[in-house]
């Protein structure tokens, strides 16, 4: 039986290879073989390749590399600074904005004796402690006077600030921004485009490879099929190249339309954060400047219009880097929101990001203040020595 079996099977391979043989040669004597460029591996190619069709997979991957999108995607080369640096370096005290009393010494503040007015305006000062005492509550200012508590308000500031800034260790291969409002991301550039469901909260760093102007607006491609408009983004922009001028290969890049910082060193980005820059009229100057000015705290004050209804007065600014006569790169404890023009010319950064760029600078370092837009005024005599 066994015999029988096994001769059964090797009849079944001859008669199996005898019709693929007749197979094969139908094959081979019927349509002629197919002589076209077969499709690419899913690589990137060069243009103008004749050794396959950069289509499907290769096709996508070769869309990807002409808007900067690597594949698999990369991650930002960032580190994000300690958020103890946030750290305020005083206490705060919002006071009204009506004129109020000053006093020299507790016992005066409670006989009611002040020793002047501070004029009405803005203002913001700093205090060692509060002291609760049966004729009422006085906070001693850092300069040494008392101010009563009806006129402060310390419940807005707190002790700390988040700081926007990023740490990069080796330079980014396109450019990145921060979301500054809810944004909600669209399959591709314009009001039509499908939502995707995704939505970004504020302060989301994201990385930008293309703008397409859709709809009267730019929009921004932050990944594949994912696009926000001009509203809700800062695109940081990364040049790596030192602006004209520049000879010791330091500087501090001020973008006033993407309102962003960026500290530049020996062809490489060191750090980057969000600012808020002079609001019409009092706008940050556009040009080319030097540090001529390190001050870790001071005070800062003025007026702009005629009647002084604009007037100022911050107590201790912190890490103040001079570089156009008053207009200065400082930290800003009284601001909540960057990405947005808001001082009287000074370059504003949160307190941690302050620290940051004044550690690193030095009195000489330039300033480079632009504004690709075209839209911030480049006449000398719109300009006065500027301000907070």
């Amino acid at each position: 039986m066994r015999k029988i079996a096994f001769l059964v099977f090797l009849t079944g391979l001859f008669i199996l290879s005898a019709n693929s043989s007749v197979r094969g040669v139908q094959a081979a004597s019927g349509d002629e073989p197919y002589a076209g460029t077969p499709l690419c591996l899913p690589e990137v190619y060069p243009i103008g390749t004749t050794d396959c069709l950069p289509y499907g997979p290769s096709g996508m991957l070769k869309s990807l590399a002409e808007k900067g999108i690597p594949y698999p995607m990369r991650e930002l080369p960032v580190v994000t600074p300690d958020p103890a640096l946030g750290t305020a370096p005083d206490l705060y005290l919002k006071v009204g904005d009506q004129a109020f009393p000053v006093y020299a010494s507790l016992a005066d503040a409670e006989a009611r004796n002040p020793t002047r007015y501070m004029d009405a305006g803005m203002k913001f000062l700093t205090y060692y402690e509060r002291v609760d005492t049966d004729n009422g509550v006085y906070y001693r200012l850092t300069n040494g006077l008392w101010v009563e508590a009806g006129e402060a308000d310390t419940s807005r500031y707190a002790t700390w600030m988040r700081l926007f800034g990023l740490f990069f260790y080796q330079n980014p291969v396109n450019d990145f921004g921060w979301i500054i409002d809810q944004a909600d991301v669209r399959t591709g550039p314009g009001y039509s485009a499908a939502l995707t469901g995704k939505s970004l909260p504020r302060e989301t760093v994201v990385q930008v490879y293309d703008m397409v102007n859709q709809d009267g607006t730019d929009w921004y491609m932050i990944g594949w099929n994912e696009w926000v408009e001009r509203r809700q983004i800062r695109q940081f922009h990364v040049n790596l190249v030192p602006p004209e001028g520049v000879d010791n290969n330091r500087w501090i890049d001020i973008n006033l339309y993407e309102q962003t910082l960026g500290i530049y060193e020996d062809g490489n980005l060191i750090y980057a954060t969000l600012i808020a820059s002079g609001l019409d009229p009092f706008f940050t100057r556009p040009g080319l400047f030097q540090i001529y000015k390190k001050l870790e705290k001071g005070d800062m004050s003025g007026a702009f219009e005629a009647d002084r209804s604009d007037y100022y007065y911050l107590q201790n600014v912190p890490y103040t880097l001079y570089y156009d006569e008053a207009r200065a790169i400082h930290g800003a404890y009284w601001r909540t929101m960057f990405g947005y023009p808001q001082s009287h010319g000074c370059v504003n950064v949160s307190i941690g990001d302050a620290s940051i760029v004044f550690d690193w600078a030095e009195v000489g370092d330039w300033v480079h203040v632009w504004d690709p837009s075209g839209e911030t005024p480049t006449d000398e005599n719109l300009y006065t020595a500027g301000g907070a």
